[in-house]
């Protein structure tokens, strides 16, 4: 079996109920945070829905700087104005990320790639590794926090790995 058939079930998996999660983000509390270190829940919201792009952007090249030095940043953080631009980005992302890894090779998922900030190496490892911890894992870690964020502003939270407290209950 080809390494992209083993992760795109898992990847519409995962984005479904992440898009779930999304669609429930309140508009009227943009700032809303759990605590002053936490992100304010539209920064979080629009983190996720960037974060799946990340993933077709790892087969633009070996590597990426998100800060070129003598450059300027390359990326701005997606912040969260309404829920339409951001599930519009998301889908977007989703539908990027799924159309680069359906088109890649077992070579290509196993080619190291690298993410630097201002020339300095942050880390570098295979596609796949990439696309598994730092895309998908790290979806997952920020969706759980949004969900946090949901239930401290009384939002039902959707079923994500069976019922949850407002949801599929049995």
């Amino acid at each position: 079996m080809a390494i992209r058939d083993s992760f795109l079930p898992e990847f519409d998996h995962e984005m479904e109920t992440t898009r779930k999660t999304l669609e429930r983000v309140p508009e009227d509390k943009p700032d809303w945070k759990p605590h002053d270190t936490s992100m304010p829940i539209s920064r979080l919201a629009g983190h996720i829905a960037e974060m799946v792009g990340f993933g077709a952007m790892t087969f633009q090249g070996d590597s990426f700087d998100f800060a070129p030095p003598g450059g300027k940043p390359t990326m701005q953080p997606t912040v969260m104005t309404s829920r339409k631009q951001l599930l519009e980005l998301f889908d977007k992302n989703v539908a990027n990320t799924r159309a680069a890894v359906s088109k890649a090779s077992d070579e290509d998922l196993q080619k190291v790639w690298t993410l630097m900030n201002g020339g300095k190496t942050f880390f570098s490892m295979p596609r796949i590794t990439v696309l598994r911890s730092m895309i998908l894992n790290h979806i997952i870690h920020h969706r759980g926090q949004l969900s946090v964020y949901l239930r401290m502003n009384k939002v039902p939270v959707p079923s994500i790995y069976g019922p949850s407290g407002d949801e599929g209950r049995m």
